[in-house]
């Protein structure tokens, strides 16, 4: 019993921790664009999507790695486990810094466009460096169960990130229109998205500083015995993680070069569809949220005598939940499109289509818990590299004529396809028998009120919110007296007491 209240006790700081960061992280998007162009933004999006891709090779899954090797060690040779952690990062990355920085001028013709000086490529392949090397120390936090130290030196680098690009991007220009000689040795109007990249850099190394002196009482003890194993266990889980970033960052990866037309104009249509898409990053928000609950419930229950009907109940919720998220966000639109400046709202028309396709993504999570009870996690590879072909070749096909919204559908489109091949494949290995009456009636009863909204949209936003208001009322209503009693909901049962 006291393992279980450790355990939920964890859960819940590094849950919160991670929640807190995203949200902090969500902040940076208004902030972002009313004070920079979408060229700007596009160019900054295009930047941090390679770093993602960087991240995931560079620490070429050794976080999963140093847990399942340092639990199957004795403890005395925990030291030798973290030191070859430490060394494969640490490798990789003093290799991929060398050689990228070395031959930046060559490489980067076949990489990257025109138009991103050198300046921000440099810092944007040391930041995700840093980041990569600091996930071993992380990992060794989390083995030590010390989760308050974890999310602090979690939650300091989102502090520091947000107050620099404050700095930089509000108070900076502030000083420069009244005191201009206090910062005219290192401030420059046309420096946006260096500022940006400089205050994740700062932070970064910052967080680097305080997460390495939590870390202090290690001793380097390096073992070759080690090392070669996890390089073998390590280098399938990058792949499978490069598979599944790429699926998420591959359209704003690719956009720049295949777009017709000028560089900066393939830029601000970037900035435009990548800035109204934070929109539709409300429901992965739900999604995480879900997800610290969801998987220790799965493997809490695996092995009980209605461990399949229970995993069936809380997709059939998760659905029911996520469809509600959806009708929330577009019935409420016109308050959530200040989120982002006025300048980018002409890519609204993204985010329901993006809402959608990130709902599937979720369900084809919930659905992946039948190769992880079966240890089959290949599967996933195999359905992230096919998600990947078809996101690639539509956006390769359908940019040039249809811009981003090609972006937004591809996704949908292979996000649709990953949760169907789950689905099929999995009920041949580990059926589970998933209420989908329920769950087809719920998505039909949403796309009714959402057609609905469309059709009768008024003109006056104050009578289009009261429609909506009641359209969201009766999936409410239907919900509460269909599948959820009033009375199970947090709260309101004490209240009814």
């Amino acid at each position: 019993m006291a393992g279980t209240k450790t355990l939920a006790k964890d859960s819940v700081i590094y849950g919160g921790t991670t929640i807190i960061t995203r949200f902090i992280s969500y902040l940076l998007t208004p902030l972002f664009t009313y004070t920079i162009l979408p060229a700007e933004f596009g160019m900054m999006t295009h930047i941090y999507a390679w770093a993602a891709v960087i991240m995931i090779i560079l620490t070429f899954g050794v976080e999963t790695g140093f847990f399942r090797f340092v639990n199957r060690s004795p403890r005395e040779k925990r030291n030798e486990v973290y030191s070859a952690s430490l060394v494969i990062v640490g490798a990789l990355i003093a290799v991929f810094l060398f050689v990228v920085l070395t031959f930046l001028k060559e490489i980067r013709p076949f990489l990257w466009p025109d138009d991103i000086p050198d300046l921000y490529l440099r810092l944007a392949v040391i930041i995700p460096s840093i980041d990569a090397f600091i996930s071993v120390p992380f990992a060794f936090l989390r083995y030590e169960k010390k989760p308050l130290r974890f999310g602090f030196c979690k939650i300091i680098q989102s502090v520091l990130y947000l107050l620099f690009c404050i700095f930089f991007l509000l108070v900076c220009p502030w000083l420069n229109k009244n005191y201009p000689g206090l910062i005219s040795r290192f401030w420059r109007e046309d420096f946006h998205v260096g500022y940006i990249l400089t205050a994740n850099l700062i932070a970064t190394a910052i967080q680097a500083v305080v997460l390495f002196s939590q870390t202090s009482r290690f001793r380097f003890s390096f073992s070759a015995s080690v090392f070669r194993p996890m390089i073998k266990y390590c280098f399938p889980l990058m792949l499978m993680g490069l598979a599944g970033i790429s699926n998420q960052v591959v359209d704003k990866i690719i956009f720049p070069l295949v777009f017709p037309g000028t560089v900066e104009g393939a830029n601000e249509q970037l900035g435009l569809y990548s800035a109204c898409f934070k929109i539709g990053v409300i429901m992965m928000v739900f999604t995480q949220a879900f997800r610290y609950a969801f998987d220790p419930f799965v493997f809490e229950k695996s092995g009980d005598k209605d461990d399949r009907k229970s995993y069936s109940v809380a997709t059939k919720y998760f659905v029911i939940l996520g469809l509600l998220v959806f009708l929330g966000v577009m019935f409420y639109l016109d308050i959530f499109k200040y989120f982002v400046a006025p300048e980018y709202w002409s890519a609204l028309g993204v985010v329901p289509i993006v809402l959608v396709g990130e709902l599937f993504f979720a369900v084809y999570y919930n659905l992946s818990i039948w190769y992880k009870l079966t240890d089959k996690t290949w599967w996933g590879t195999v359905f992230s590299v096919i998600g990947f072909v078809v996101i690639i070749s539509l956006n390769i096909i359908f940019i040039p004529k249809f811009g981003y919204m090609a972006c937004a559908w591809a996704s949908f489109a292979g996000n649709l396809l990953m949760m169907l091949l789950s689905y099929f494949i999995g009920q041949k290995n580990y059926y589970i028998a998933y209420d989908l009456k329920t769950m087809f009636i719920y998505s039909a009863l949403a796309a009714a009120l959402f057609a609905a909204s469309i059709v009768f949209r008024f003109e006056n936003i104050w009578l289009r919110m009261a429609l909506n208001t009641v359209l969201v009322g009766i999936y409410l209503s239907f919900m509460l007296r269909r599948d959820l009693s009033v009375k199970d909901l947090p709260f309101v049962s004490r209240i009814l007491k």
